[in-house]
């Protein structure tokens, strides 16, 4: 069952680690997590701890709220 929340944190995280020129491996390394567990995340097929967030940011040199930040698209188009 795919959770729309879950799929756009992790949309927020691919797309900061992309900014970042970070690859998932790297992020993964940073993080102590696997590929595999990264590439969950960014697809929004697992529901991250607050801690697993926290860590994600840290390696991110960004703001658990940043990750979280869910903006209504429609505004943005107007």
């Amino acid at each position: 069952m795919e959770v729309p929340i879950l799929k756009r944190v992790g949309e927020n995280i691919a797309r900061i680690r992309k900014e970042k020129k970070i690859t998932q491996i790297e992020l993964g390394h940073r993080c102590d997590f696997d590929r595999s567990n990264m590439r969950r995340i960014e697809a929004g097929r697992t529901n991250p701890t607050l801690l697993t967030l926290q860590k994600i940011a840290t390696a991110l040199d960004t703001t658990v709220e940043e990750i979280v930040r869910i903006e209504d698209k429609k505004k943005k188009n107007v």
